[in-house]
């Protein structure tokens, strides 16, 4: 590296001078430039609850991985069930180190030839590091690294995308398959990070404008940034890898049992098994929880939850929710305060805000589901 180079270069999504032509407010994240807001962050969030948000996700990792029993290999290192993974369908799972800890959260899907998953961007470089150690040489990984990544997301989402790619409204919630628009080949899943009904469409990068031109162009469809997505996962509940979730939280104390099924805390055989199903069956020491909070202040990430005089745990994502109107956050806390509608005060530059255990999601799930 010369002295005149930056040590942390910001890359550019295939779509930036896209996001910068409709006016969007770019920041680092992740390593890229990234559109944060285009008219204001509450407006994009209420606009994503009523109507369709589209959001560029192309920061994220798309591997490929494929060969002699992949599932059956995928299996060592992931705590789902992927060996009983139909095709074309999907799972939410885990990279996890040798004690349990989350190293990532990721999707995975088993297409007809291989796995396609979808890893965070900020930890890609390094999963794909993990999944070359951790599998077996004569299976192969390919990294998409020419392909882009869009979230379309909200209540009219189907509508939006069934107009311009027919067949897309036949996916329900955690389905994928392929599709074409204008000679442009589109995996396509029913999913997203936003608790809405959605879909997410992987294309080659060379294309994504011309796919975001033709979505936008749909009423129901408004460039959606950063700061949106951040307030609707935390409505959703859905923990962010580097915040809500680390090496030093393992699934049952991030209430990720779904991620864990039966079979797999029976069999065990992925890193951490023994520590993972100990503290499902057990009760873990620390456990992921939602608070909503007395008043109007937020409270952000790192703030200091209490019972009473003691310390009890620390915020990981905070905010104001404008859905509900009400400062709303999610935090570890020591099991014994864990509790449902437990009241816990949280420390807010220096003033305590009182706050109570809630359920999560604070903001109900619209996912379409099969048979729904």
């Amino acid at each position: 590296m010369s002295e005149d180079e930056p040590e942390d270069i910001i890359q550019a999504l295939p779509l930036d001078g896209w996001h910068q032509d409709r006016g969007a407010r770019m920041v680092s994240f992740a390593g890229y430039s990234m559109p944060i807001q285009y008219e204001g962050i509450i407006a994009e969030h209420l606009w994503t609850r009523e109507n369709a948000g589209l959001f560029d996700v192309s920061h994220m990792g798309q591997l490929l991985i494929s060969g002699e029993a992949v599932d059956v290999e995928l299996e060592k290192i992931l705590p789902g069930d992927i060996v009983g993974l139909g095709i074309d369908r999907m799972r939410y799972s885990l990279l996890l180190d040798d004690e349990g800890g989350i190293l990532d959260d990721l999707m995975v899907t088993r297409r007809a030839g291989d796995f396609y998953l979808v890893v965070n961007g900020a930890t890609k470089a390094d999963d794909i590091a993990h999944l070359h150690e951790m599998l077996p040489e004569e299976l192969t990984l390919n990294h998409l690294d020419e392909h882009a990544l869009l979230a379309l997301q909200g209540p009219k989402a189907v509508d939006a995308l069934s107009r311009i790619v027919p067949g897309v409204e036949a996916l329900v919630f955690m389905t994928a398959g392929a599709f074409t628009l204008d000679g442009v080949p589109l995996w396509i899943s029913r999913s997203g990070y936003t608790g809405e009904d959605g879909y997410e469409i992987s294309l080659p990068a060379d294309a994504a404008a011309k796919i975001a031109d033709k979505l936008a162009a749909q009423p129901e469809v408004k460039p959606i940034g950063l700061g949106a997505r951040d307030s609707l996962r935390l409505e959703a509940g859905l923990p962010l890898y580097g915040h809500d979730l680390d090496t030093k939280t393992d699934p049952a104390m991030a209430a990720l049992g779904f991620a864990v099924p039966k079979r797999r805390r029976v069999e065990g055989g992925f890193p951490g098994a023994t520590t993972i199903c100990r503290h499902f069956a057990e009760g873990a020491p620390r456990k992921r929880i939602g608070l909503i909070l007395s008043g109007r202040l937020p409270a952000r990430e790192g703030a200091q939850i209490y019972d009473g005089d003691t310390r009890v745990g620390t915020v990981t994502s905070g905010g104001f929710s404008p859905s509900l109107q009400v400062p709303i956050a999610m935090g570890y806390v020591t099991a014994p305060s864990a509790v449902m509608n437990k009241p816990l005060q949280i420390d807010v530059r220096g003033k305590r805000l009182d706050a109570v255990v809630a359920p999560m999601p604070f903001v109900s799930h619209k996912y379409v589901r099969q048979g729904s």
